[in-house]
């Protein structure tokens, strides 16, 4: 994969309101080699938005559970997901390039689906004005407590 093409440093920087901001270039490719069930590749974070990667292989679903003040979307790169919510119900199965917007306060859990592992693109926004909690209507899965990061 090729890097992205980054301007002059400085370019990134730019005062705000008395405040420095800084963009942030990036770049993702698969992992050649995991050695846990669910790893995750973080791209950018910032006060009130992060992005991730989440890679899943066997076994890596997680557990029902909403978070308090975060906006999530969710959109698979590789692979197939199934989220679902309350009580199993099925929310959706999506393939690459298909994705969902799970609200604060929703719960919900995903798994992959088929042998292919799974790649899903996690854009989270966080309401300052609220306490930003995991809520956990199940307990923790094997995978969420045991996670690479990559």
């Amino acid at each position: 994969m090729s890097k992205p093409v980054v301007g002059a440093p400085e370019a990134l920087v730019q005062e705000s309101d008395g405040r420095e901001s800084r963009a942030t270039v990036f770049a993702y490719e698969s992992p050649a080699e995991l050695t846990k069930p669910k790893s995750i590749a973080r791209l950018c974070r910032s006060d009130i938005i992060y992005s991730s990667v989440q890679i899943l292989r066997e076994g890596g679903e997680n557990n029902l559970h909403a978070h308090s003040a975060q906006d999530g979307v969710w959109i698979v790169l590789k692979g197939r997901a199934r989220f679902y919510g309350k009580g199993d119900a099925l929310l959706a199965e999506l393939a690459p390039l298909q994705g969902l917007h799970i609200p604060r306060g929703f719960y919900y859990w995903f798994e992959k689906v088929g042998e292919e592992p799974l790649e899903i693109l996690q854009v989270e926004a966080i309401d300052k004005t609220i306490i930003n909690k995991r809520l956990d209507a199940t307990p923790l899965t094997d995978s969420t407590k045991q996670v690479q990061y990559i």
